[in-house]
């Protein structure tokens, strides 16, 4: 999937969500790994807000809310989280209390105080080296800048990267899972797109289908015919007709960890130029693919993918980025993209999704999701990638 943020849904509440094994379990090992990437790039803590570096670290999928959360990790010492009292039942409900001190506070309390309380329990100095959740609220960050005047501060992206980037064989398998529960919901989108119905309600079907192999949605598009060309494009009131190719891009979060594949689907009659063009797309996308071995750089996946595309014709109409990683965001590093020279490393996640975009006509994109294996990369999607041809 592309960028956009999209709406989320959660199962309902009689639903509980899945766990995946020991829930991938041992965040008392992440948690010992964190203070050794502190250490070594001479960081005295890291900070972390409501966030998938939160929830990766210690299991609790804390809200984002005007109330602070915070992960506080020391390189030396035990982690705190500090949550408001009303969030207490729910942290207390999750691993944390199991691999960090939990601190509440009142209504009426100072959030950014037990922060720094927790920074001197921990022996952290006043002019210390603070890695920051790089997607921590503003005002969050001017406050505790604020009552740590003296503290120098960094950007926490490197030791959440460091972290999170190569999988381990037990994220893979969750990974695995939530491949195969999205490859159930789009064997089931020919039963939902049929002339006569808009885009909105194939959505809902969609979605609705997710959410039984799923603990949440996090995206659906459904994009047909001019709106195909949009990549971002959301589902809207725009009725199927027969002559259509439809985009359709979704993705949801099972047991913690991210699913995300696009087909494409055409109703009744395959428009003008589009097979020809559909025909080009698979053989990037199974280039790419192919092309993913470890010491790789990445971005010469976007690059092989791109070549077929343009000595094909439609070089000016793969207007994106190749691919993403993921696991327990939809989107994370590494990307693969020009200007990306990192090597590719045994266990890194990420889609492969090549895409062609014909303004006012339609557009086309094949996504899966691939895992770098010791001899290659092991595909986690498995449907067939050509056109999906449903009766007008």
């Amino acid at each position: 999937m592309s960028d956009a943020p999209q709406e989320r849904r959660k199962r309902s509440p009689g639903k509980a969500p899945r766990m995946g094994g020991n829930q991938i379990s041992d965040h008392a090992e992440r948690l010992a790994r964190a203070r050794a990437v502190l250490r070594a790039r001479g960081l005295d803590a890291f900070l972390a807000g409501p966030s998938a570096d939160l929830f990766w670290l210690v299991g609790y999928r804390a809200p984002a809310l005007e109330r602070l959360t915070m992960l506080v990790v020391p390189a030396e010492g035990d982690a705190t989280l500090v949550v408001p009292e009303l969030e207490a039942p729910r942290a207390a409900a999750s691993p944390a209390p199991d691999v960090a001190d939990v601190v509440t506070w009142p209504e009426s309390g100072d959030p950014v105080g037990e922060v720094r309380s927790s920074l001197v329990r921990a022996e952290v100095p006043g002019d210390a080296v603070l890695a920051v959740q790089d997607r921590l609220w503003s005002m969050f960050l001017l406050q505790l800048q604020d009552a740590l005047p003296a503290a120098r501060w960094r950007t926490g992206r490197d030791v959440s990267r460091d972290l999170r980037l190569r999988k381990t064989p037990a994220e893979v398998n969750l990974l695995r899972a939530a491949a195969a529960a999205i490859d159930r919901v789009h064997a089931r989108v020919p039963h939902f797109v049929r002339p006569g119905r808009t885009e909105a309600q194939v959505g809902r079907d969609i979605a609705e289908a997710i959410l039984e192999d799923h603990d949440q949605v996090n995206f659906v598009i459904v994009a047909s015919g001019p709106n195909g060309a949009s990549p971002h494009h959301e589902a809207g009131d725009r009725v199927l007709q027969d002559g259509d190719a439809i985009v359709v891009d979704i993705g949801g979060t099972r047991a913690g960890y991210c699913s995300d594949m696009t087909r494409d689907y055409v109703l009744g009659r395959i428009p003008d130029g589009y097979a020809e063009l559909h025909g080009v797309l698979e053989e990037a996308q199974r280039a790419g693919v192919d092309a993913i071995r470890a010491g790789v750089a990445a971005e010469e996946i976007d690059h092989t993918c791109r070549s077929i595309i343009a000595a094909g014709g439609y070089g000016e109409l793969f207007t994106h980025r190749t691919g993403h990683g993921i696991g327990v965001e939809e989107h994370e590093d590494p990307y693969l993209v020009a200007g990306n020279d990192e090597p590719l490393e045994s266990g890194m996640a990420f889609s492969v999704e090549p895409g062609i975009y014909v303004p006012g006509r339609y557009g086309a994109r094949i996504e899966d999701i691939v895992v770098v294996t010791e001899s290659g990369a092991e595909r986690l999607n498995r449907l067939d990638r050509g056109i999906v041809e449903v009766g007008g």
